[in-house]
Protein backbone atom coordinates (compact mmCIF):
# COMPACT_ATOMS: atom_id res chain seq x y z
CA UNK A 1 0.00 0.00 0.00
CA UNK A 2 3.09 2.38 0.88
CA UNK A 3 4.17 1.67 -2.43
CA UNK A 4 1.37 2.85 -4.66
CA UNK A 5 1.31 5.65 -2.24
CA UNK A 6 4.38 7.06 -2.73
CA UNK A 7 6.30 5.08 -5.28
CA UNK A 8 8.65 2.06 -5.41
CA UNK A 9 11.84 3.70 -5.96
CA UNK A 10 11.28 6.07 -2.62
CA UNK A 11 10.49 2.81 -0.77
CA UNK A 12 13.36 0.79 -2.03
CA UNK A 13 15.37 3.87 -0.93
CA UNK A 14 13.82 4.14 2.52
CA UNK A 15 14.31 0.37 3.18
CA UNK A 16 18.45 1.16 2.42
CA UNK A 17 18.14 3.57 5.28
CA UNK A 18 16.80 1.15 7.85
CA UNK A 19 19.79 -0.42 9.46
CA UNK A 20 21.77 3.37 9.74
CA UNK A 21 18.54 4.74 11.23
CA UNK A 22 18.64 1.73 13.63
CA UNK A 23 21.79 2.80 14.37
CA UNK A 24 21.45 6.03 15.26
CA UNK A 25 18.50 5.62 17.12
CA UNK A 26 20.44 3.54 19.13
CA UNK A 27 23.03 5.85 19.75
CA UNK A 28 20.31 8.13 20.85
CA UNK A 29 19.47 6.30 23.07
CA UNK A 30 22.61 5.43 24.72
CA UNK A 31 23.41 9.40 24.55
CA UNK A 32 20.03 10.52 26.48
CA UNK A 33 21.03 7.97 29.44
CA UNK A 34 24.49 8.75 29.44
CA UNK A 35 23.84 13.13 29.93
CA UNK A 36 20.99 12.58 31.93
CA UNK A 37 20.09 11.24 35.35
CA UNK A 38 21.15 7.35 34.72
CA UNK A 39 19.28 6.24 37.40
CA UNK A 40 16.42 8.00 36.56
CA UNK A 41 16.19 5.83 33.45
CA UNK A 42 17.44 2.46 34.24
CA UNK A 43 15.42 2.20 36.98
CA UNK A 44 12.84 0.60 34.11
CA UNK A 45 15.08 -1.68 33.26
CA UNK A 46 14.30 -4.94 35.10
CA UNK A 47 17.94 -6.62 35.74
CA UNK A 48 19.21 -3.38 36.51
CA UNK A 49 16.95 -2.12 39.03
CA UNK A 50 17.78 -4.68 41.20
CA UNK A 51 21.09 -4.06 41.45
CA UNK A 52 20.79 -0.18 42.79
CA UNK A 53 19.02 -0.59 45.62
CA UNK A 54 18.65 2.11 47.80
CA UNK A 55 19.54 1.67 51.34
CA UNK A 56 16.64 3.22 53.33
Amino acid sequence: MLGKLIGPKYVSVAKSWVPTLAVWGGVGGVALVHFTDWRLILDYVPYINGKFKKNE
